[in-house]
């Protein structure tokens, strides 16, 4: 369990105080984003009081408006007549893009080859400058990092940074606000730049708040990083969740997630196509697989009930782009499972 110690280590990296001024700086551009309560979770899963907080109904789709946005607008005039850069799977690239094109900046985004079409087309919708390189994020990455050096380029990183953490972590700010004695919060984790940012900001009001992140069986850098106390790679195949498809976790965002992150569980392909089934179907919410992955660990009986039963719990639906030909794939294979050769649920 994480100490207020713990809280004060982390604050070379991103504090509170960071927080409450990314705060102050976004607020003119995002949206404060519902948090409603799901009936069906809280009485049939849970046996506690679930809320959802709604970031697919974010600007772009996503959270990631937020730290894209708090970290450009703490760019230097002569950063920002440069131009940006930033490497994504296509949430982050939104938020860079919609930011840059409100300030007035150019923006080059390296995508993999195999991001999601609709998250391209939003990319290159916003102004963006969209370049596809690589199988995976980490090949983007590396591209990116070279066209950087090349053309005199500002890095802005999707998770690894400590403007970027700060404007994730409004989310626990919200989130407070609204349920001050919250118990639980389950967040989606990629390379950790989100539940950083949350972890900091919750942790800051309330050491005792349990935090658990969820990522993929097949994707969990972070995870496997948790667990071995050191930062490790995993990428074993592709997962749904595309937005946490990161198999290294950040270094300034994993020392955060050791301290402060209480637990970290893993779901499969299968029990994330069922949550976004389950969302839309009985909550009437379209997200993305990394938005269902808290759903997913509810669904799946893998947190211990004493943090769930007659307690308030929030489950962070994290972004909505997702292609809606993946969805009927999705819904095909959940009715139809003899029928695998859409290959979307394995």
């Amino acid at each position: 369990m994480a100490t207020n110690q713990l809280v004060l280590k982390t604050a070379d990296i991103c504090d509170i105080r960071d927080i409450e001024e990314a705060r102050a700086t976004i607020k003119p551009y995002i949206r404060e984003t519902p948090l409603i309560q799901s009936m069906f979770l809280s009485r049939n899963v849970a046996h506690g009081h679930v809320y959802l907080k709604l970031e697919n109904m974010q600007l772009t789709g996503s959270f990631k408006f937020r730290g894209a946005n708090n970290k450009i607008n703490h760019l230097t005039p002569e950063q920002r007549a440069k131009g940006i850069i930033t490497a994504s799977a296509g949430n982050h690239a939104q938020g860079v893009a919609l930011t840059a094109k409100l300030l007035g900046i150019d923006a080059t985004v390296v995508m993999p080859e195999e991001a999601p079409l609709a998250k391209q087309q939003a990319t290159a919708g916003y102004g963006a400058n969209v370049v596809l390189h690589g199988a995976t994020f980490n090949d983007s990455r590396l591209y990116m990092e070279q066209l950087a050096a090349e053309k005199g380029l500002t890095i802005v990183h999707p998770y690894d940074d400590r403007e970027v953490m700060a404007g994730q972590g409004t989310i626990g700010l919200e989130i407070l606000d609204a349920i001050w004695n919250v118990d639980t919060v389950i967040v989606p984790v990629g390379g950790g730049g989100l539940i950083s940012g949350i972890a900091t900001a919750l942790k800051s009001f309330n050491p005792s708040i349990h935090i658990i992140g969820v990522q993929s069986k097949n994707v969990h850098g972070m995870t496997a990083s948790f667990e071995a106390g050191t930062i490790t790679s995993h990428h074993a195949d592709f997962t749904l969740a595309d937005g946490t498809d990161v198999a290294i976790p950040g270094e300034l965002t994993f020392p955060v997630v050791q301290n402060l992150v209480d637990e970290m569980i893993l779901v499969s392909e299968k029990e994330i196509a069922t949550a976004m089934k389950d969302l839309m179907q009985r909550t009437k919410i379209v997200t993305e697989g990394a938005g269902a992955l808290p759903t997913a660990a509810l669904l799946s009986g893998k947190i211990d009930p004493q943090w769930l039963t007659d307690k308030n719990i929030v489950a962070l639906v994290s972004g909505g782009n997702v292609d809606l030909t993946r969805v009927s794939g999705i819904i095909d294979q959940l009715f139809h499972p003899a029928d695998t050769s859409k290959g979307v649920v394995g």
